[in-house]
């Protein structure tokens, strides 16, 4: 693709700037042995279940995804949990580490306007947000929760263009996940994978337009 002006950039949160099994060592201190096949099971199913609510049309927010993934989890493992033990877990999530190299990646990107748009709701993302210190990075943080339908659906990246009052051309979505940076790109954001772990495109026919393996790469992509 030709230079690209970018007036924005675009963050997912889970997965990109956060990392989700920072919960695993709770749950490995709950079950121990299991720590991280319950957290690798647990995002999985998380994200299963915002897809297939999206197809059904039966969107719950997702705070409730997570605690039925997490349900699904014990009951799939045969794992038993206290309601404390449940509660902790579930508490993980709005206090969950960010990357090393995100926030530093975040203030050299600035004075461009910068944004969230995750698959999580207020009422998640706005503790997790505070908990790192980064309140004051975003112009704006943004939940599918206002259109009631999960990520890829076109309707979560037009969130994005209608908040920031910018195109979809100028742009940057950042995504770690694969499949989101390719919605994103179906949707016409010049898009940047996160492929930390040296993961094929997904074959989605819209691939993402930069690769880059850590989010320390980012600044300098952009400004390419």
């Amino acid at each position: 693709m030709g230079k690209t002006r970018f007036e924005a950039l675009v963050f997912d949160a889970y997965g990109t700037l956060f990392d989700v099994h920072s919960v695993a060592t709770q749950c490995e201190l709950i079950w121990p042995g299991k720590g991280a096949a319950v957290s690798q099971l647990w995002r999985a199913k998380q994200l299963e279940y915002t897809w297939q609510r999206s197809l059904m049309r039966r969107y719950e927010d997702f705070n409730k995804v997570t605690r039925d993934s997490l349900h699904y989890v014990c009951a799939a493992m045969k794992i038993e949990r206290s309601g404390q033990q449940f509660a902790s877990l579930m508490d993980e999530y709005l206090r969950l580490a960010m990357f090393p190299g995100a926030a530093q990646a975040l203030r050299d990107l600035a004075p461009r306007k910068l944004a969230i748009l995750s698959n999580g709701s207020p009422a998640m993302l706005e503790p997790m947000i505070r908990h790192a210190g980064i309140a004051g990075a975003f112009a704006a943080v943004l939940s599918v929760d206002s259109v009631k339908v999960y990520k890829p659906d076109p309707r979560v990246y037009q969130l994005a263009v209608d908040a920031l009052g910018v195109p979809a051309a100028n742009i940057g979505f950042v995504s770690s996940n694969c499949w989101d940076a390719c919605g994103a790109k179906a949707f016409g954001f010049p898009t940047f994978w996160i492929n930390r772990g040296g993961a094929p495109v997904d074959g989605l026919g819209a691939a993402p337009d930069f690769i880059l393996s850590n989010l320390g790469e980012l600044p300098e992509a952009v400004a390419a």
